[in-house]
């Protein structure tokens, strides 16, 4: 939501800045300040691919036993596609009882053989454009709890810096438009300050060094058709201006 603040000093008063900057505002140092908000964004350019499986078994050891068989197949198909090792974190890791739900179905002999359930998942830092081969490749190799994709923009301070710079000139027309209607003419920036709102991160540190697919054969199966999200940053400003 954009919003904007307005306050206008005429007044003797002053404006402190932290403890660090204080502006004299009186009948010959006149003042307006405001505070807005305002937005940009831009298409994601890194995505985080979960990559998951679970399995069941009758008991501990067989379960461990085909849960490594396949958590080794997945990663060495993502490696095989061109995925860096570094590109990979491990999220969650469990070796379980199965806990049946009450409304389960299941005979006490199917239960047996779901005794125990052994889990696992992984995020993969890929370029946004490898997203969609990315998750093909781990569900082809066994991933079958996979999907979920976080978009993330390399170049995050630089969207902060744009969501910035549109809220001082959203800032600069309120403050003329309010000079206009004290038949006063607006003068320079005095001060200016940026709040940006704390970003938000995904699937762990971000990986700046992502992933990128190498050139294979065509597999059986095209990937599903996926396209990046938009990444958006706010920023709100507060600025003083002059007027004359």
């Amino acid at each position: 939501m954009r919003w904007i603040g307005v306050l206008v000093l005429g007044a003797v008063a002053t404006v402190g800045v932290a403890g660090a900057q204080t502006i004299q505002v009186d009948k010959n140092n006149r003042t307006i300040a405001v505070t807005a908000s305002d937005k940009a964004s831009a298409e994601a350019d890194i995505a985080v691919v979960t990559i998951g499986f679970q399995i069941y078994a009758p008991d501990a050891a067989t379960a461990y036993s085909q849960g490594s068989t396949l958590s080794n197949a997945i990663l060495d198909a993502l490696k095989k596609s061109g995925v860096v090792d570094k590109a990979v974190e491990s999220q969650d890791q469990k070796l379980n009882y199965t806990e049946f739900a009450e409304n389960d179905k299941s005979t006490p002999e199917q239960r047996a053989q779901k005794a125990f359930t052994l889990s696992q998942s992984w995020t993969v830092h890929a370029s946004a454009k490898d997203a969609g081969m990315v998750l093909h490749v781990g569900i082809q190799a066994g991933g079958d709890v996979s999907g979920n994709i976080d978009w993330e923009l390399a170049d995050r301070n630089g969207l902060q810096a744009k969501a910035a710079e549109k809220a001082l000139v959203r800032a600069r027309n309120v403050a003329t438009q309010m000079a206009a209607g004290l038949n006063a003419h607006l003068g320079a920036l005095i001060y200016a300050s940026n709040q940006t709102p704390m970003s938000r991160f995904y699937g762990g540190v971000l990986n700046t060094e992502s992933a990128s697919v190498a050139s294979r054969p065509a597999p059986p199966q095209l990937p599903l058709a996926i396209r990046p999200q938009q990444v958006e940053e706010s920023a709100t400003v507060y600025a003083v201006f002059s007027i004359e």
